[in-house]
């Protein structure tokens, strides 16, 4: 499998990657009409909302991971089949990127963020959409299943899951309003996903990754869950890890969103 993090030198000797434009943003801003007003040449734009997660529920939390074949439409849709390989961009470091990312690689096709997203192309953007090709695209109807993906209980349980939100909601320092309430989950350690980056918004050196996660206790990503608001980000640092040589954690689908909205307690600061 290719790596989770490839650059635009990688990018430019790969032709046959399809390239995918995931842009969203927690600020209601529309991905879409970012990618209307310039996306790399030749990238498709991959909805989130539509075609990453199901329809969201106090039960499931914000993002759910969707039906499997409701996931395989939007892939062919995409142009992305079983044997493609798949780049993806956002404009936040690869934020929500991250989300189709992990799904993919989860299922076994070959698939990379862009380091540095869509900052990182020296080229001009396009506005046009790609040129559907002739070829058939297919996609296996796959679900994820708990090799990849942790139960609430299992979230709570532990022994290692991390928080990939800020470390001020974390804390449950006045984050946004987002977060039906403030804390985070009993036992679970900070790993903001943001730290994965540097000041230029690329991802840290795969030693640099390794050393982050060994400061909190983690050299093997095996036995790790990790958690978010919804299951975006935390994706984040499950690909970083995967970077560093740490192998596969798994993701805490419901995050925060699916917690806060049940009885079981919250911790607030460190």
């Amino acid at each position: 499998m290719i790596p989770p993090v490839v650059d635009v030198a990688w990018l430019v000797e790969h032709p046959e990657a399809v390239i995918a434009d995931v842009r969203w943003y927690l600020d209601g801003r529309s991905g879409a009409q970012a990618y209307e007003a310039g996306h790399l040449p030749g990238a498709v734009f991959i909805d989130l909302d539509a075609a990453l997660a199901a329809p969201a529920s106090a039960a499931e939390g914000r993002h759910p991971l969707p039906d499997p074949e409701q996931f395989a439409s939007a892939m062919v849709d995409a142009g992305i089949g079983d044997d493609s390989i798949v780049v993806a961009y956002d404009d936040a470091g690869g934020f929500s990127a991250g989300r189709l990312v992990w799904m993919l690689r989860a299922l076994g096709v070959d698939a990379a963020l862009l380091d540095g997203g869509l900052a990182a192309w020296p080229g001009e953007l396009d506005t046009a959409e790609p040129t559907q090709t002739e070829d058939d695209v297919t996609f296996g109807i796959l679900g994820w299943g708990p090799d990849v993906v942790a139960s609430i209980d299992e979230a709570v349980a532990g022994p290692q899951v991390l928080d990939a939100r800020s470390a001020e909601r974390y804390r449950g320092e006045g984050g946004p309003a987002i977060d039906l309430r403030p804390g985070h989950i009993p036992g679970a350690l900070s790993a903001p996903f943001a730290e994965n980056l540097g000041p230029d918004q690329r991802f840290r050196s795969p030693s640099e990754l390794a050393e982050r996660f060994a400061s909190l206790g983690i050299t093997d990503a095996t036995g790790v869950i990790v958690y978010c608001g919804s299951g975006v980000s935390a994706c984040h640092d499950l690909l970083a890890m995967e970077q560093a040589g740490l192998g596969r954690g798994r993701l805490y689908v419901g995050s925060w969103s699916q917690y806060a909205a049940t009885d079981r307690p919250a911790a607030l600061g460190e």
